[in-house]
């Protein structure tokens, strides 16, 4: 058996350190294995879809040296790649199911649904779909699919016993049918749910091995009756610890405890064989206490024995000092070519110097006006207090500059300009009484860490999303601590 690994991540938003996570894993076990490691985009939630995504979660994957055999920009023998593009494909198994009487046609409105789950809320009653179209004859409900009227397709899940499946990690895991919802298999826009196109793209691309996060662990008895179903072997099912925030809960990595975006990584000068190092000791150990290794010797050593299921935390403060070990390491003449690459190109400087060209009276000046251009962190401890306006207080002030992040969040990379910032911005201090000024100079100082600075939104539409956002919830921190 050839070994054959995915990732498949959705291009909703910023490439997450999670999906590096789960996707070294999948890279280092199938190239171990001598097998294939495939990327699949799971674009068919339209909804929360972002143009740029796609493209974001590439050039991170690749940028940390996790590329693919087979995928959408390479193609292969099992695609098209993209779920977007495979439509028709579900269509048919969906229907499959339907006539081998493992799946039914649920012609419930939106309307009906709404008013069952506020009578089951009222009544206190367990939530989920009350089964009512399931036994519709299957003439009846031919008919009423050939008339046009609407309708979803659901699978007939057992009303009885356990679903039972073994996790590499975690051995045996059962769960009672009874809590499981006949699950919308495809939708009445035609777009499959994640369940139904996850198998059907897992058996169609003969993946192995399915290994992804922990979260996961409650839907995999959806999938293993879709296999049952289409009578096909499942593959081996192999879930991930969760990555947790450094906080006394250990809660799931967030944003707002931890940048979370690949490209904040990259752009603060983390290199990227580093970052490799620390997700691998968020789950693997090599023994003998060695933290520092590479992506070949993680490959070489690598074994399920050697994964552990405890809650592996995001330290930041490791990551810097792991990134510090492998700067040393390399010779002056790289980390000078890498620190040119980052933020000394000529592109980047050449887009700076026009904002503050008129405030130089001497070329030295360059270096002190443009800092918070060219660097990760901020020092707020000099001029941070002037985040703080007059008649605001730390907690208003430190809600207000996390606001101010959540928006920056809602705006699409490929829309991320100093007009959009702007715009937004000045509706903010319309509808929260917050007068620009003192806006202004709030988001002026979290952002670049003073009072003066070349004009607040073309400052942040260089400094970049990513850097912007986890700067402002930094901040907002800070802003906690000042006592009046």
């Amino acid at each position: 058996m050839t070994v054959r690994t995915r990732i498949a991540p959705s291009p909703t938003g910023d490439p997450h350190v999670g999906t590096a996570y789960v996707a070294l894993f999948n890279y280092v076990f199938a190239k171990q294995q001598g097998g294939q490691f495939l990327l699949r985009i799971e674009d068919t939630d339209q909804t929360r879809y972002r143009r740029g995504s796609e493209q974001a979660i590439m050039d991170s994957l690749r940028w940390l040296g996790l590329d693919w055999d087979e995928g959408p920009d390479k193609g292969g023998p099992h695609g098209p790649y993209r779920q977007s593009e495979r439509k028709d494909i579900y269509r048919k198994y969906a229907e499959e199911l339907v006539e081998k009487g493992e799946a039914y046609r649920c012609f419930c409105t939106p309307e009906r649904l709404a008013e069952l789950r506020a009578y089951q809320k009222a009544a206190g009653m367990p939530m989920g779909y009350d089964r009512r179209c399931r036994n519709i004859p299957p003439e009846e409900s031919k008919q009423r699919a050939e008339s046009g009227e609407p309708y979803v397709i659901r699978i007939k899940m057992p009303l009885e016993g356990e679903a039972v499946f073994h996790d590499r990690l975690r051995g045996k895991i059962t769960m009672p049918w009874k809590e499981l919802d006949d699950q919308i298999l495809l939708k009445s826009d035609g777009f499959p749910t994640y369940h139904l196109a996850n198998v059907v793209d897992d058996h169609l691309m003969k993946i192995t091995h399915v290994i992804r996060a922990e979260e996961w662990i409650s839907s995999t008895p959806k999938h293993v009756r879709l296999y049952e179903a289409f009578g096909w072997e499942p593959p081996e099912f192999i879930h991930l610890p969760l990555l947790r925030n450094p906080d006394k809960n250990k809660s799931k990595i967030s944003k707002r405890k931890n940048p979370v975006s690949l490209i904040y990584y990259k752009e603060t000068g983390i290199l990227p064989e580093a970052l490799r190092n620390f997700l691998a000791l968020m789950g693997f150990s090599m023994g003998d206490d060695q933290e520092k290794f590479t992506l070949e010797e993680m490959i070489e050593n690598f074994s399920w024995d050697k994964v552990s299921l405890g809650s592996p935390v995001f330290d930041f403060q490791k990551l810097l000092w792991l990134n510090g070990l492998y700067i040393r390491e390399l010779e002056t003449e790289e980390v000078f070519r890498r620190i040119k690459e980052l933020w000394l190109n000529d592109e980047y400087l050449l887009r700076i110097l026009p904002y503050v060209h008129e405030r130089m009276k001497t070329l030295g000046e360059f270096a002190d006006l443009t800092t918070f251009f060219l660097s990760g962190e901020l020092d707020y401890r000099y001029e941070g207090e002037a985040m703080l306006p007059k008649k605001r207080t730390p907690a208003e002030t430190a809600k207000m500059l996390t606001t101010v992040a959540e928006i920056i969040d809602s705006i699409d990379p490929t829309e991320y300009t100093r007009e959009k910032l702007e715009s937004e911005l000045r509706k903010l201090s319309e509808d929260s009484g917050w007068k620009t000024r003192e806006l202004f100079m709030t988001i002026r100082v979290a952002v670049t860490g003073r009072k003066a600075s070349p004009p607040l939104f073309e400052s942040m539409e260089l400094i970049g999303r990513e850097r912007t956002r986890a700067r402002l919830r930094r901040a907002a921190e800070f802003v906690k601590t000042i006592r009046r």
